[in-house]
């Protein structure tokens, strides 16, 4: 009787603790509310089969019967859960049938929102984006623009282009003739100087290439009487010189080789009789148009292209003196300040096994080298070879009976030289080298001629000059002494003169010296002109191309030097005018060929895209958005 009301106590506890389950089944998933009933059935029928037990069992079972009804428990449990999952899933469908769409999208939006960001998170973000902002802009960009800026120093393209257009500078050379007369007065003298400039006035049409008649002790013949009085006598290119001569009926004209004067030579005094003055004044203008007819009709070929010159000037051929221009021009070397000259002998055999070269040169060489210093300077040197054999590729020389020589065909020529086993240096020092070649055959192969010409020596454009000696039989073998030689280096000395270019007009040597200088000056001004137009649109077309601050100075240069060598070109000064010209084409193709220029003449745009896009593209992109979704929620806030 005691423990009923334990009992009934036990049952309330019980009773309580039903519905508090009951509540919680409510609560839970229809899953987990099976889970929870399967337990429960579990627990019931573990009762009945073992009866009343104080506390539940917490071993496995132990029997047979209790293990097959155990896995009977949870094969029906499983049918019960499938079943409830489809009762659950067709019950929340019918239920959302009746909830519209705006509410399920926004039930399930409100769940995915984070929770409100407070004020000093907000702050922090954003000045976490503008600090990076920051550095991109104030850091970032200098950097990238001081790294790839393109240096461009300014040039003087306008003066650029106008010296390239033949703006800036007229061409002319103001050929200044002295007009010696010792046998004349001074009245007599300037006369006949100014009938002298009027014949020239008349018969030269050469827009470039001007006489200009001064005396001796005089200003030029047809010099104005307001202009200042200059002596012009130390510049003259020619002077002619009056002799009188009472063995001559008529005037004369000799040129002098080894001088730049023009003799006329003459019977009566011009005083005497007008009309001999006249005569005599008509014939000195013709000789001096004569004398420079292939000089005029060269540089108005080489500044207009065209020549004006007309049969009053002389007996000359324009398309004749062109031709020989070009054939000079591609014989000779590129105009240099300085060559470099070698002298060679190759012997087929040990003999000869020496040679007094210095003294040939010396004497045969010497005063054409020192003549022509004004206008390039020469460096010299000499080798031996013995036993040099020809070259490989040569067909000949083959044995002539009928002459008893041994010949070469004129193709082969070309291949005489035997560069692979032949030390001919192709270039000593800053100048071109030209090489001189003389060739003694072995007894076996002597005589040594050319097939076609029977001659022994032959010229190789931009190279130099080779000849074949052939010593005589009762000679000495073993040295070639100066009177051998000399044949031999007044060969070379023709040949050089055709390699540097010098005319074959007219006689006197002095004068074509001259006439080439003026030549050389006038084609270095345009060469250099050229190339500062060159430079210019190349500037002007490539603007991503640098253009270091040495470009522009050399730019400078270049045109300070052109300046003064058109200055001293009409004053007549053309020893400096070719001098300022020549430093002028060196500057222009410095600059026109600078190493750190010329590797970005090609630099298309493609090659920045396929550089800038995968580095800076992952770096961008996330600043560019966070700043346009900062952006974005600052105006939503406002």
């Amino acid at each position: 009787m005691k423990s009923r009301p334990r009992i009934d106590a036990s049952k309330r506890e019980h009773a309580r603790l039903g519905s508090v389950r009951t509540q919680y089944m409510h609560d839970l998933s229809p899953i987990q509310s099976c889970y929870v009933a399967y337990r429960r059935a579990n627990h019931n029928l573990l009762s009945v089969v073992r009866g009343p037990a104080k506390n539940p069992p917490l071993s496995r079972p132990s029997s047979s019967f209790e293990l097959h009804f155990s896995f009977l428990q949870r094969f029906i449990l499983s049918l019960l859960l499938l079943k409830q999952s489809k009762m659950d899933a067709q019950q929340v469908g019918s239920a959302t049938k009746d909830i519209p769409a705006e509410g399920v999208v926004h039930a399930a939006l409100a769940k995915k929102q984070p929770p409100p960001e407070s004020l000093q998170g907000v702050k922090t973000r954003r000045w976490i984006i503008f600090s990076f902002w920051a550095i991109v802009g104030l850091l970032g960009l200098p950097i990238w623009f001081a790294t790839t800026t393109v240096p461009r120093a300014a040039l003087p393209l306008e003066s650029m282009d106008a010296w390239a257009s033949g703006q800036t500078c007229k061409l002319e050379f103001p050929v200044h003739v002295a007009l010696a007369a010792s046998r004349l007065d001074t009245a007599t003298t300037t006369d006949l100087a100014q009938q002298i400039q009027q014949s020239l006035d008349r018969q030269n049409k050469s827009p470039v290439h001007r006489l200009r008649v001064i005396t001796l002790g005089h200003g030029t013949a047809d010099q104005s009487a307001d202009a200042p009085y200059t002596d012009l006598s130390s510049s003259s290119a020619v002077t002619v010189n009056l002799v009188l001569d009472d063995s001559y009926s008529h005037p004369v004209a000799k040129v002098q080789p080894f001088k730049p004067t023009l003799s006329i030579y003459h019977g009566t005094l011009p005083s005497s009789q007008p009309t001999s003055k006249s005569d005599l004044a008509d014939f000195v203008a013709t000789e001096l148009l004569n004398l420079f007819a292939e000089e005029q009709i060269t540089l108005d070929y080489l500044l207009t292209g065209q020549t004006n010159h007309h049969e009053s000037s002389g007996n000359v051929d324009s398309s004749t003196i062109i031709e020989a221009y070009r054939t000079r021009s591609n014989r000779a070397f590129k105009y240099a300040s300085t060559y470099h000259l070698t002298f060679s002998l190759f012997t087929g055999s040990a003999s000869p096994s020496a040679w007094d070269i210095k003294a040939a040169l010396d004497e045969y060489l010497g005063p054409f080298l020192t003549s022509f210093s004004s206008v390039s300077k020469f460096s010299v040197d000499t080798q031996v070879q013995l036993y040099a054999s020809l070259s490989p590729s040569l067909h000949g020389p083959q044995y002539d009976e009928t002459s008893d020589q041994w010949t070469l065909m004129r193709s082969d020529l070309s291949a005489f030289i035997n560069a692979a086993e032949w030390p001919l240096s192709p270039s000593i020092g800053v100048g071109p080298t030209i090489n001189f070649v003389a060739y003694v055959p072995s007894p076996k192969q002597a005589p040594m001629v050319i097939e076609e010409t029977g001659g022994t020596s032959w010229l190789i454009p931009q190279w130099g000059g080779v000849q074949m000696l052939n010593p005589a039989k009762d000679q000495n073998n073993t040295v070639l002494t100066k009177d051998d030689l000399e044949p031999v280096v007044r060969i070379f000395a023709e040949q050089l003169e055709s390699l540097i270019g010098l005319p074959q007009s007219p006689a006197s040597l002095p004068l074509r010296l001259s006439s080439l200088t003026r030549e050389r000056a006038a084609s270095l001004i345009l060469s250099a002109s050229s190339t500062l137009g060159a430079l210019s649109r190349l500037t002007l077309k490539l603007t991503s191309i640098a253009i270091p601050d040495n470009v522009a100075d050399s730019v400078q240069k270049t045109i300070h030097h052109l300046e003064t060598a058109c200055s001293h070109l009409h004053e007549g000064h053309f020893d400096a005018a070719l001098e300022h010209a020549r430093i002028a084409e060196a500057q222009a193709e410095q600059a026109f060929f600078e190493p750190s220029m010329v590797g970005q003449v090609y630099f298309p745009d493609e090659h920045k895209v396929a550089v800038y896009v995968p580095l800076l593209g992952p770096m961008a992109v996330p600043l560019v958005m966070a700043a346009l979704k900062e952006l974005k929620k600052f105006r939503q806030a406002r």
